[in-house]
């Protein structure tokens, strides 16, 4: 599967409480929580996000609190990946879990900027921006973990079984 999209770059320990801060957890539904997604560090990002974007960021992405809002938060608001240097672990297992696409590539993330057109291919790893005509070897899923992620999610995937 190969996603494509404009850049929305931000920098290290971006935390699930700036990803869609505590004021907002009233409510469970991913489209509610798209439309405050970012607020706190990007009040421009609801309004600039598209369908099929791509989230770069620095490192230990998603940190602070387990709350599976943050993923949630993110793939609702249309972003079809996050490329981060490093995940925290918990954050990574939830978007798994919810059926966001991530990948860890230092080397992009330090190459990408706000605004590039950039495509991934989810089966090799290879991020390509588009803009400067860079490619990059992030890493791949193995198969199980892309058909959970391509299912929507563990649920999803555990109910087709």
């Amino acid at each position: 599967m190969i996603v494509s999209g404009t850049v929305h770059k931000y920098g290290d320990d971006v935390d699930t409480d700036v990803i869609i801060p505590a004021r907002y957890l009233n409510t469970s539904d991913p489209a509610e929580l798209a439309s405050h997604c970012m607020i706190d560090i990007d009040k421009d990002f609801v309004k600039n996000v598209k369908q099929g974007d791509i989230m770069v960021a620095g490192e230990n992405f998603g940190c602070g609190s387990s709350r599976e809002h943050a993923p949630i938060a993110i793939k609702a608001s249309g972003i079809s990946c996050v490329v981060a240097k490093t995940f925290a672990r918990i954050f990574y297992r939830n978007s798994i879990n919810i059926g966001l696409p991530i990948i860890e590539c230092p080397e992009a993330c330090d190459a990408i900027a706000a605004g590039d057109k950039v495509s991934i291919d989810f089966d090799s790893g290879v991020i390509n921006d588009e803009t400067t005509g860079k490619s990059f070897k992030g890493q791949s899923f193995p198969p199980f973990i892309q058909k959970i992620i391509s299912d929507g999610g563990l649920i999803n995937y555990v109910n087709e079984r």
